[in-house]
């Protein structure tokens, strides 16, 4: 079976990504602005993301470390692990902190682009939301599988986009991945010279048995100490769609992605 075209608004979308030009700058008060341009100091933002939850014994742990720190993330859950034992109190205790909870597919096993097909799609984005739809907020955020968070065309197919975007969906990607869950001595340092390098840094770490539980408390301080204001929110250049409109999407993300001869006949 062909996979679903895209919805029109996301053709005439397609034609233009070429020319978008995602914020560059960020917004704070005229003192703060003005102390900034003096002292040449460029403010960063930095949004705190934990995947591949939840995990008994882990992220309760993560939990507790944000509280003592006054912080606010967002929580993408594998649709299995909620189901897991302890998997829903879980989702319950992180919704309760303030966190947002967050669809991360059903399986975490095959990016939606290295299976083109439309049932596949459909079953890890929807079976996944049904399952933390009690807690989901906002509602139908959606982040992909990344293998190992790359980033690339094994993204997305062509039915999940459409899908997505028909389902209003609001998908969100990153810009950071400093690798806690392969690399606990160095993941830290990494992270901060990530953060160091752009305006707004939407961090990818992992509420898993080998993630960023050890590190965490760390890297909260080194990133204090280099003044940076934490968010919840994402800025535009991560996010695909928004509600199910395109905001930053691109082909590149999209393993069979219509041509632009596709795109405009």
């Amino acid at each position: 079976m062909a996979p679903p075209d895209l919805p029109s608004f996301g053709k005439k979308y397609l034609r233009l990504f070429a020319d978008y030009q995602g914020p560059t700058t960020l917004r704070s008060c005229p003192l703060t602005l003005a102390a900034q341009r003096e002292e040449n100091i460029e403010m960063k933002r930095v949004t705190l993301t934990f995947d591949n939850g939840p995990t008994p014994g882990v992220t309760e742990a993560v939990l507790s470390i944000l509280e003592r720190n006054g912080l606010r993330g967002t929580f993408f859950m594998i649709g299995e692990k909620v189901s897991a034992p302890g998997g829903v109190a879980l989702m319950h205790e992180v919704h309760r902190a303030g966190h947002w909870v967050a669809n991360h597919t059903l399986t975490h096993s095959v990016a939606l682009g290295d299976r083109p097909d439309a049932g596949y799609a459909v079953r890890e984005i929807d079976e996944a939301q049904w399952r933390i739809a009690a807690c989901a907020t906002p509602a139908k955020l959606f982040r992909p599988y990344g293998n190992d968070g790359l980033l690339g065309p094994h993204l997305l197919s062509r039915a999940a986009t459409a899908h997505l975007l028909r389902g209003r969906y609001t998908t969100i990607l990153w810009n950071s991945v400093p690798g806690d869950w392969r690399d606990p001595d160095g993941w830290v340092e990494r992270c901060v010279s990530q953060v160091r390098a752009q305006d707004w840094a939407v961090v990818v770490l992992h509420d898993i048995e080998t993630g960023c539980l050890a590190g965490l408390p760390d890297l909260l301080r080194r990133l204090a100490d280099e003044g940076v204001t934490f968010t919840q929110d994402f800025p535009d250049s991560v996010v695909l769609t928004r509600d199910g409109h395109p905001v930053s999407l691109d082909p590149a993300f999209i393993a069979d992605a219509p041509t632009s001869h596709d795109i405009t006949r």
